[in-house]
This record gives structure tokens, sequence and C-alpha cells, in this order.
């Protein structure tokens, strides 16, 4: 089996893919990749090399400011006929541009059926919207990349808001991923500390991931888990280039973030890169959703979530022993009425949603906790050496993020102390993932712990 994590980018996207020990074969739809300086004017190759003849171009009125007419004149000039929807920014009862149905209401309202492709010009709002429509149109998509801002270029999922709720839809990745790096470099500075945000995330997202395969039985590929940390090392080592929008450092990053995706599409679930971190953000999200408030950029939240899933996992560590007694005593002690009222309050209008979640995975049973808090029990030590293998050193990584710039705390980006505390309890409930605070509820230290994290988002 070759080692994924030493392999070239053009060597990942091979279309044959890699039998692996795991089980699956990994694949990634990409039919073409190019990333460096100047590579907007290969736009015109990438559609060729797809088999494609007329694409369908879509951007909002910011991309298209910053490469969407760029591509729009490189498209005709080189006699390539191409339909083009531009989302706009006004939209009825003031709807933002979100990955959500409006959007891909909007761009299947305007699509070409003569067109036998889409051509995505932005970063992960404008990318997820078309990889949705494209799959619900039956043809292939492509993305023109405007900022390193996500790690969802090469991925086959779609971070979107349906009903209000967050949820990662599973679709076809792109076949074709340009990202000119002298773009991506005038990018909002938000933009590049999003893109930072949401790469360190993936030192708990592997984590995580091998916890649950012990704990629930999840799959999990070694080869995938360790082409993300390849890409996080990637980034990492371009991060102090940041500030200085050093091209060849944003360069490193994208390609770092292209790389991550292509771990999701390999593992086929977005597992290897998002875990409790992203959670927070999902949860911030949907609160601001229903409140009909502004957000900050995902990534961004998703940085601060990571910070705060660190100095839990350090608490963890060094104050946890699993206690039986305590934990079936708590399990014993579950309300469902009472958690019912507590889901009622943290998600308002989605709580419906929420309730149907739990009826259908059932993570509340106490069967199923029982056979959980046994593998846990079983696999402690294993659980804490793994989290001290994959978690860097706190202090290390708050000064890589602070010399950015970038937001580090919940007040930082406008968060009160209930919204964290609330995003941390609601956490586990909106997916069927396990999580950090997932392994929390089961030893039954939720409540210990929800008084903990009010405690540091003040810090």
């Amino acid at each position: 089996m070759p080692d994924f994590s030493k392999m070239s980018l053009n060597e990942l996207v091979r279309p044959e893919g890699y039998a692996c020990s795991c089980g699956k074969t990994h694949v990634c739809a990409l039919k073409y990749l190019n990333i460096g300086r100047g590579a907007v004017g290969g736009v015109a190759d990438m559609v060729r090399a797809m088999g494609r003849r007329r694409p369908f171009v879509v951007c909002d009125e910011n991309t298209w400011e910053v490469a969407g007419r760029r591509v729009d004149e490189l498209l005709a000039g080189a006699g390539i006929e191409h339909g083009l929807y531009v989302i706009p920014k006004e939209k009825p009862e003031n709807v933002r541009i979100a990955p959500a149905e409006w959007e891909v209401g909007s761009v299947i309202m305007h699509f070409d059926p003569a067109c036998d492709m889409f051509l995505a010009v932005g970063s992960g709002v404008v990318n997820d919207i078309c990889k949705v429509t494209a799959h619900a149109c039956g043809v292939p998509t492509a993305v023109v990349g405007t900022a390193p801002s996500m790690d969802g270029y090469a991925s086959n999922s779609s971070s979107m808001e349906m009903n209000h709720v967050k949820v990662s839809l599973y679709n076809h990745g792109p076949e074709g991923i340009l990202l000119d790096s002298d773009i991506l470099a005038q990018a909002p500075m938000r933009m590049l500390w999003a893109g930072l945000g949401d790469m360190v995330a993936k030192y708990l997202a592997v984590c995580e991931w091998r916890i649950s395969h012990l704990v629930t039985g999840e799959y999990y590929c070694e080869d995938v888990a360790e082409l993300m940390r390849a890409a996080l090392r990637k980034v990492m080592a371009g991060a102090d280039g940041i500030a200085d929008r050093d091209v060849d450092a944003i360069q490193s990053i994208a390609e770092g973030l292209v790389v991550a995706g292509i771990g999701m599409a390999y593992a086929e679930i977005s597992r290897p890169a998002s875990g409790l971190e992203h959670y927070f953000s999902h949860m911030w999200e949907m609160m601001a959703l229903e409140r009909g408030v502004p957000y900050d950029l995902h990534g961004i939240q998703v940085g601060v979530g990571t910070l705060l899933t660190m100095k839990i996992c350090r608490k963890l560590l060094a104050e946890v022993t699993p206690d039986r007694a305590r934990a079936e005593a708590a399990m014993a002690a579950f309300d469902p009425a009472a958690w019912e009222a507590q889901v009622r309050r943290i998600f308002g209008k989605t709580a419906d949603q929420i309730l149907a979640i739990e009826a259908k995975t059932h993570k509340n049973d106490p069967a199923r906790h029982a056979r959980r808090l046994d593998n846990i029990v079983a696999h402690w030590d294993e659980i804490c050496g793994i989290v001290r293998e994959e978690l860097p050193d706190y202090d290390a990584l708050h000064r890589v993020m602070a010399a950015t710039g970038m937001p580090l705390t919940p007040g930082d980006i406008g968060l009160p102390v209930q919204d964290v505390v609330d995003a941390f309890v609601g956490a586990r409930d909106i997916r069927d993932k396990y999580l950090f605070c997932s392994l929390i509820w089961d030893l039954g230290l939720t409540d210990a712990f929800a008084r903990y994290v009010g405690e540091v988002a003040e810090e």
C-alpha cells in the first residue's frame, strides 16, 4: 500500500484510486488540478480536460469582481460558450448569501439546461451550492477558488443549512480545481484566518475519529488519517506567512486544504476533518439563524472552537478517570422530559428536527450507553494515549494562531458565555457523530464540564 502522506497532489488524484487495507478503494473524482501563480489562465484547459463543452459559471457579487469577470473573459476568448449566474446580495426577506435552500433553488432556476457542467467561482459558499445543484442536475462540477478559507474544495460533501439545521450532504466532489495563489493571497484577511482555523481542527478531528472507532466501532482508516496529518503539517508550515500575505505560504496552505478535501473524499465522510470544534461553529450558526442575526466565518468560529476543545481535552486528561458507578447513575437519572425541555430551550424552532434525530439514532438509549461505557472503560488508557499522540501543545498552537492576528476566544467574535455553554451541551444532539462531548456525556460529566466551559469561555 503506497504512503498517501508522501504522494504528490497529482498522484493522489489518479482516476483508478487506491485499494486500501481498510476495505475501501480510495478515489478522488478530480480530472484537473492546478494550484499556482497565474493558474486562473488555465480555466479553459480545465473545461476541456473534463471533456465538457458548455460550463454554467456561478459566482456571487464579490467573487465576480475577484475572479468571475476574468473567468468569463477567458472562456469567451477561448471560444467556449457558457452560461453565467451571479447570486445577488439582495434577496427576499433579507436572506444572506449562504449555502442553503434559497441559494440552491435560485441557482437551479437560472441554470441553462444546455450546459453540461457547473463552474463555481468562489470558496466555501459558492462551491457547496454548486456541488449540491450539480448533483441534483446530474452534471459534474469544477471550481475556481478565490480564498484559502476552507478545506471543502476537493471533498464530496457540502456543509449546508436545511430547515435552519447545519447538515453535511454527500454528493460528488468536483472534477476540476483551479487555485491561483496570486488571487488567494489577496483574499480578505478574515478568510485567510478562516482557512487556518479550519485546518487546526484536524488535530482534534483525527483524534476523535480514532476514539470513536474504539468506542462505537465506527469505520476508521489510518492511511487517510495520516494523509490528514500531512495536510496539517503543510498548512502549519506556512502559517507564519499569513499575516504578510506571503504568496508561497498561501500556496502551501491552499495545497494543504486541497489535500484535506481529498482525505474526506477518500473516506467518503467528513469525519477525518471535523469534530467537536466544528460543532461549536455549527451550533453558533444555528443560534444565529434562530435569532435572525449574522455570524462569523465558519473557519474563524472553528478556530475558536478548536482552542476551547483543546482546553476540554487538557482537563479530561488531567482530571478524569472513568467511574462506572457515576456514569451508570447519571444514565439512570436521565430524564427524557428534562432533556427535551433543554433541547427546546437551546434550539428553539428547530427543536423538533433535533428530537427527530434522537428518535432515529437513539444516542440516549441506556443499552447503547452501556455498550459504549464498556468500551470506554476497557480502552481508557488507549484513549488517553490517542489524545497525547494527536494533539499539539496548547500554548504552542495558541502562539501560532495569535501571530496571525486571528480571533481566539468567543468574546473576540461577540459570543456570550451562555451560547458557548449551550453549544457544548447541544453539540452531541445535532448529528449522529461521536465527539468529545459525547464521551463526556457517557462518563456522566456533562454538567461538570459545562461549568468548566463557561469558565474558560471568559478567558
